[in-house]
Formats: structure tokens, sequence, C-alpha cells
């Protein structure tokens, strides 16, 4: 003989879950105004940085009343995202590691950010992440391991090629030699004219890398080229004055170097009871 289980009506699914989330709301506000009483803050303009770590929130108030905060510790949380953070435009520093966050759509909204830790969390989506990331331009420090996004081939060349701001990811420093390999990954186009300046070739601006290679066709020199078209065919009754003509028009090299015979031995220094001439440099000038 077999039971069914009892249908739970809709309405009081929603009415668990509204209470559920009250309940969070009200541990994350006590824990919020047992913090400012610790640090004796009386005004809301007067709080500069929030401890809230390891108080197993999953939800937190909304934060924007603190228009000056700069520095937020939330580590160790049960947190699933970050919705509470939308007009702290002062916010420097946003620690966020260890909790269960799977979206942090929001972020954009805080352009001072300087440093942000996410490891230990739930992300899954690369792409909605740095899309996010994206407008915060003095993002230096961010910190993704430990998050399910980071087993994606080249996950750390794809966030660097998206940050470039970003100097320390993951706790290690972005080389240079990491910059160039996601220029030529993701970056033909570009990798294309940074290769042809440095050769001094010039750049064809439609050239796609999934397009097969075409040789250019060969151009045939006319019989009565002259090379470079530099040529002088002035006639001189004199050779010598040809010879002379043609070296003038040379560029010109110039090499300097010490004259060493101009620099006195230690021996001459220390016998000599003036001081030394100043050494004298040799110049050579060639065509």
């Amino acid at each position: 003989m077999s039971w069914d289980p009892i249908p739970v009506p809709r309405a009081f699914r929603c009415w668990s879950l509204r209470r559920a989330s009250e309940t969070a709301l009200q541990s994350s506000r006590r824990a919020v105004e047992d913090q400012l009483k610790i640090c004796g803050h009386k005004r809301d303009d007067d709080v500069f940085e929030l401890f809230l770590s390891k108080k197993e929130l999953t939800e937190v108030i909304d934060l924007s009343r603190f228009k000056k905060l700069k520095y937020l510790w939330l580590h160790h949380n049960k947190l699933h995202g970050i919705t509470f953070l939308t007009r702290n435009y002062c916010l420097t520093e946003l620690y966020l590691n260890n909790n269960a966050v799977f979206e942090i759509e929001g972020l954009h909204y805080l352009p001072s950010l300087h440093i942000l830790l996410l490891h230990h969390n739930e992300l899954t989506n690369l792409d909605a992440t740095v899309k996010e990331l994206k407008g915060m331009l003095n993002l230096k420090i961010l910190s993704l391991y430990q998050n399910p996004l980071c087993q994606y081939n080249l996950y750390r060349l794809y966030t660097i090629y998206h940050l470039p701001g970003v100097e320390l990811l993951d706790r290690k420093q972005v080389t240079e030699k990491e910059r160039r390999s996601m220029i030529t990954i993701f970056n033909h186009k570009k990798a294309h004219v940074v290769q042809s300046i440095a050769f001094g070739g010039k750049v064809d601006a439609s050239w796609d890398p999934k397009s097969p290679f075409k040789q250019k066709p060969a151009q045939r020199v006319p019989s009565d080229f002259a090379f470079a078209n530099n040529v002088d065919k002035t006639v001189f009754d004199d050779p010598e004055d040809a010879v002379f003509v043609r070296s003038m028009k040379r560029s010109v090299m110039t090499f300097s170097c010490m004259n060493w015979d101009t620099v006195p031995t230690r021996e001459e220094r220390y016998l000599e009871e003036e001081g030394p001439e100043p050494a004298q440099m040799l110049t050579v000038t060639l065509r």
C-alpha cells in the first residue's frame, strides 16, 4: 500500500519563502546595528567600513544609506547575490570570498572598486562575470579562483584580455608575456598590426585570420628602371669629380670614442701638481 505525498498549497510555499527572507533580513539588520554600536558610529555618514564576516548571513539589507562606505567585509557567509550594493559609489574594497554567490549583477554600480575578492563561490558564467566587471576602470586586484568558471580553457588569459586594468589576478601578478599572449589569441587583427609594425611592413586593415593566405603578385621592374631613382647621369670630364659628387650624396655616419692618449695614468695624476686636463673625445665621420 503506497501513500501519496500531501500537496503543499502554493500560497503556503510563497508565505514560507517570504517568511524566510524576512528572517534573513532581520538577522542582517541586527548584524549591522551591532557593528555600528561596536564602532561607536551614530551617523550613517561616519561609517567608512563594515565587518559583517562569519555571521551566517544569507541576505543583506540595503546598504545605500552608508554613502561614504569604503571597506566592506562579507566573507565566510552564505550569500547568493549582491543586489544590496547599488549606491555605494565610494566603495573601494569588497571581500565576498567563501560564500555561495552565483551571480554578481549589480557590481557595475561600484566605479571606485579597487579590490574585489570572489574566490570560493559558485560563479559559473565567465562571460557574464567579465561583462559585469568591464566598466570598473579602477579595479586592480581580482580573485576568482575556486569558482566553476575557472575550469574554462584559457580562463586566465580571457579575463586579462577583457579586464586590462587588472594587475593582480588570483594572487598572481599579470605579466607582460601574458598580455602579449592574450592579444595573439583573442585579438588577431591587433596582433597582426603589432607584428607588421615590428617588421616595418604595411597592414591591410581587412585582414581576416580565417581567410586563406593570398600571395601578392610580383611586380615587374621596367628595363630602364634606375635603382632607388637616385642614379646621377651627369657626365664629368674628370672621374675623380664624379666620385666626389656621389660620395657627398651618401648618408653621414659618425663614430665617437674616448681618446685614451689624453687620459693620464695613475702615476701621472699623482705626480702632477695641477689638476689634469679633461679627456678628449675622438670623432670619426664617414660617408
